[in-house]
């Protein structure tokens, strides 16, 4: 069945921020050829570096508190229809969606894929804890499922893009750090200053090899020790993830409530491997404080960390897993593994997501529903999940084939999907 599409010579798209790296430009081009209008608002000197033409775009130089205003008289000035962004909790971006619903302007969320790393997520007016997803159940994607005719796309042939990512994030940084004199306004939505993120990554990226080599060290020594054991997956603890939708304000709370539970609850004989974030890089020592909580609970012996690095190795023989909300949880209930998270995710789901407290877990961890988590995988990808990625070209080609009819076309995935079949079951329709 074709999909309704508003006519592109009517839209007018507003960029904000995107990704690091050239996939918003390469996007806005694929737009600009539908014959839709593209303009682009920058906010420091990365992003004016990584727009394709100068006569669209739009330099923001006034302070922060000014923002609304000015957003408010550029969608005035040119007739805005959609705006697109990148994450919807930095300040700029939730401003922005509060001034959208309010005119009634469609919002463009791109995310990093819910079941990453090779999609990516497409949702509007908000994603994570302000996703749709949130308030639908698994019955409702089950019913939405068995009336669609809907092809699932393959997935992509490359693993991923983790040395793109990093580069790009060292380079963004780079020309913010050295060329932004002319945005002496800018605010990072992060709380470290920019000089810092950028010597974060360029270390990062600097020691990729030494890291690779500590990684297989810790990975092979949990694998080859012959215990069971339970998995801790770390995020970044500055994340949005984290810091909208959880209520921890970096890993270090989290690990102090993992450990302690482990410490009560877990059987003599089990372990708990900590496992840093790929991108991690360490504005907080969280290998110190691990080292110090297990001491401090009488456990470490017991207590392994892993900095970065793939989940699949690991996961392989995990009695259990435990997160914020990272999306590595995915993965974890693929493989019917235990999962009990501590924050707001549009997985947490009763039928495949433990509700037990901490100690519980993991002494007796409750196994997920694994066809419940299949039909719900099942709906992410035939909806919001769009194969590719936003920092490989082989990742930004695959992805653009999809994106620009996705941006074009009346309804959002989910509605595309589900209200459809509304009218042989009416409490799937989504309202707005």
């Amino acid at each position: 069945m074709p999909f309704a599409q508003i006519n592109p010579d009517s839209r007018v798209f507003l960029f904000l921020q995107g990704p690091h790296g050239p996939f918003f430009s390469k996007l806005g081009r694929s737009l600009r050829t539908t014959g839709a209008k593209v303009l682009r608002v920058g906010f420091n000197a990365g992003d004016e570096a990584f727009w394709f033409d100068r006569d669209t775009y739009i330099p923001y130089r006034n302070p922060p508190e000014d923002w609304p205003a000015t957003l408010t008289d550029l969608i005035i000035a040119n007739d805005v229809t959609d705006i697109v962004l990148y994450g919807d909790i930095r300040p700029i971006h939730a401003r922005a969606i509060e001034t959208a619903k309010s005119r009634g302007i469609t919002v463009h969320v791109f995310e990093e894929g819910y079941l990453r790393p090779w999609w990516i997520t497409y949702e509007r007016g908000g994603s994570n804890g302000n996703s749709r997803l949130m308030d639908l159940s698994v019955e409702q994607m089950q019913l939405a499922l068995e009336q669609s005719d809907t092809q699932t796309p393959p997935p992509p042939s490359h693993w991923g893009d983790m040395r793109q990512h990093i580069f790009y994030g060292a380079l963004y940084h780079g020309l913010v750090m050295f060329l932004n004199h002319r945005y002496r306004s800018f605010r990072p939505h992060r709380e470290l200053p920019v000089s810092k993120e950028f010597r974060l990554y360029f270390k990062r990226l600097a020691l990729m090899p030494i890291h690779r080599l500590q990684r297989s060290w810790a990975t092979a020594r949990v694998r080859r020790g012959g215990f069971p054991y339970h998995l801790v997956l770390l995020q970044l603890g500055h994340d949005s993830s984290v810091q909208a939708h959880s209520d921890y304000s970096g890993m270090s709370d989290f690990l102090e409530q993992v450990i302690s539970g482990f410490a009560e609850g877990a059987p003599l004989h089990h372990h708990l491997v900590v496992k840093e974030h790929p991108l991690e890089n360490h504005r907080e020592p969280l290998r110190k404080r691990v080292r110090e909580m297990a001491t401090a609970h009488g456990i470490s012996n017991r207590v392994h960390y892993v900095p970065g690095g793939k989940l699949a190795k690991l996961l392989d023989d995990a009695s259990s897993a435990v997160t914020v909300n990272s999306t590595a949880g995915q993965q974890v209930l693929w493989r019917g593994i235990p999962l009990r998270i501590f924050g707001r995710s549009v997985y947490d789901k009763p039928e495949f997501v433990s509700q037990q407290s901490v100690a519980e877990f993991f002494a007796t961890p409750a196994a997920p529903d694994s066809d419940a988590y299949k039909r719900y995988r099942q709906f992410l990808l035939e909806t919001s999940q769009v194969p590719g990625g936003f920092y490989s070209r082989r990742g930004r080609r695959q992805l653009l084939r999809r994106a620009t009819d996705m941006m074009l076309r009346a309804n959002d995935p989910y509605q595309s999907m589900m209200n459809d079949t509304a009218a042989m079951t009416p409490q799937l329709k989504i309202v707005e």
